[in-house]
């Protein structure tokens, strides 16, 4: 099964996490997959937080990588970030590397811009 869900919406696609958790259990076959949609060619990238609870260092750092992996050929905004999940992107100063949005619409418009 399929740790994301994806469909285009103008030049973006969306990309929503499946499960409640993003942690060291999935995060590697979350990078993995990630990573394919990126070299298929999909370069600008939202990603769906809003169904994720828990997020622990190594979903941080599969999201990392795939900043990484995008590098200057693209952009990789993060929508629907629940209180919990924030308190992990605060504490480990990740909501200054990432543009955080409270919804997928308002993280697209910002791409389209």
């Amino acid at each position: 099964m399929s740790l994301i869900q994806t469909h285009a919406a103008a030049n973006v696609l969306i990309v929503k996490v499946v499960p409640n958790r993003l942690d060291a259990k999935i995060a590697v076959n979350f990078k993995e997959e990630m990573t394919k949609l990126i070299q298929d060619g999909n370069h600008t990238i939202v990603l769906d937080l809003s169904g994720v609870d828990f997020i622990d260092s190594s979903g941080l750092g599969a999201i990392v990588t795939c900043l990484k992996v995008l590098g200057r050929k693209g952009d990789l905004v993060i929508s629907g970030v629940k209180n919990d999940v924030m308190t992990m992107f605060v504490l480990t100063r990740m909501d200054r590397v990432f543009q955080l949005f409270p919804t997928i619409e308002a993280a697209a418009q910002s791409l389209a811009a």
